[in-house]
């Protein structure tokens, strides 16, 4: 079973296990999470779950708006870059407090994650947030200066919201490597800068001192997916 980490005098709670799979985008996290659901499905009750918020899909399907979709895609794109970079002030209380909501709405995700969990039920995500890497991987958005109070309290807030969700510690997580050339090929359509950027900083993700295994992403898959299902079957042994 997996547990949140408690603090001193607080008893940990007891949930169902996790297995998280992390990585780049173009990492194949998605391919991979469903397979080996599919696998675990087989000895237990065990569901997907999904924290993503969608944003960079939902920009790259406004970009592909005729006239106004181009412009208006490079817009969101710079307000999303001084978010996430942390030397830029945020961009205003307006670009902060929508930042705000989307974490909000993932901490709303992540405690309908915790309840299938308390009910018992093996969860398999292909993402989970962390504090380790702000800005990128899941984690909290608002990375940027704070320019006032208030929106240095609306970043407190928001990191607060990752702190508590970090503290649920996966049972597994399955950390994908794969380098900046693939993952061009594989989603052309992406910034390779920031691409760069999420490569670069996907060891640094400790997932709260998680059990990791990691996996090269570039061998072929049947070689990938047979070294996962290992690793998962031997945690849920231990679980």
């Amino acid at each position: 079973m997996g547990e949140r980490a408690a603090p001193p005098g607080e008893r940990a709670e007891r949930l169902a296990p996790l297995i998280a799979v992390v990585g780049s985008d173009g990492s194949g996290k998605s391919t991979l999470s469903a397979d080996l659901l599919a696998h675990v499905q087989k000895t237990r009750t065990a569901e997907s779950g999904y924290l993503g918020l969608g944003s960079g899909e939902q920009g790259r399907r406004i970009g592909r708006w005729p006239i106004v979709g181009p412009p208006l895609h490079r817009f969101l794109d710079g307000i999303a870059d001084k978010l996430r970079e942390p030397g830029e002030p945020i961009p205003g209380r307006l670009a902060a407090r929508y930042a705000l909501n989307k974490s909000k709405k993932r901490r709303a995700k992540f405690e309908q994650l915790l309840e299938r969990r308390r009910a018992g039920v093996t969860i398999v995500t292909d993402r989970y947030p962390q504090i380790d890497v702000p800005g990128l991987h899941d984690g909290p958005i608002l990375t940027g200066r704070a320019t006032g109070p208030r929106l240095a309290a609306m970043q407190a807030e928001e990191r607060a919201l990752y702190a508590d969700m970090a503290a649920y510690v996966p049972t597994l997580v399955i950390r994908l490597h794969v380098d900046v050339d693939t993952v061009m090929a594989r989603k052309p359509d992406h910034d390779r800068a920031l691409i760069t950027r999420k490569v670069e900083t996907v060891p640094l993700l400790a997932m709260g001192g998680a059990p990791i295994v990691d996996i090269d992403a570039t061998i072929p898959y049947e070689e990938e997916l047979a070294l996962a299902i290992a690793a998962v079957d031997a945690a849920l042994a231990r679980a």
